[in-house]
């Protein structure tokens, strides 16, 4: 059974720093598209950033060179490295793992990011 379990949300001021951290299993880690996606209040779950297998990575107009999307397989863990945050970060994050063998999505139970002006 596939599961996510996300980490490292929190409190933190406008221009600071976050990461948080995604544990998977029930997967062959190594071999799944990743990727990070948020839900602000009163609005739709977007994409922040992904990462493929081969450790290509894509982000949003919003977050780029201020996030990070990282992978280490060995720890079956993805992570999203958060800098210079702003208030409209704010939203809680969602984890994403796309199975490599049929395409099936899973995602985390979420972690609140809460950036205070």
């Amino acid at each position: 059974q596939v599961q996510l379990v996300e980490s490292g949300g929190g409190l933190v001021q406008a221009g600071g720093s976050l990461r948080v951290s995604c544990a998977a299993s029930g997967s062959t880690f190594s071999l799944n598209a990743l990727g990070w996606y948020r839900q602000a209040p009163g609005k739709q779950r977007e994409l922040v950033a992904t990462i493929s297998s081969g450790g290509s990575t894509n982000y949003a107009d919003s977050v780029k060179g201020r996030f990070t999307i990282s992978r280490d397989n060995a720890k079956n863990t993805v992570y999203l490295q958060m800098n210079s945050l702003k208030p409209e970060d704010t939203a809680v994050y969602y984890c994403n793992m796309a199975r490599w063998f049929d395409g099936s999505n899973y995602w985390g139970q979420g972690t609140q990011v809460t950036v205070s002006s």
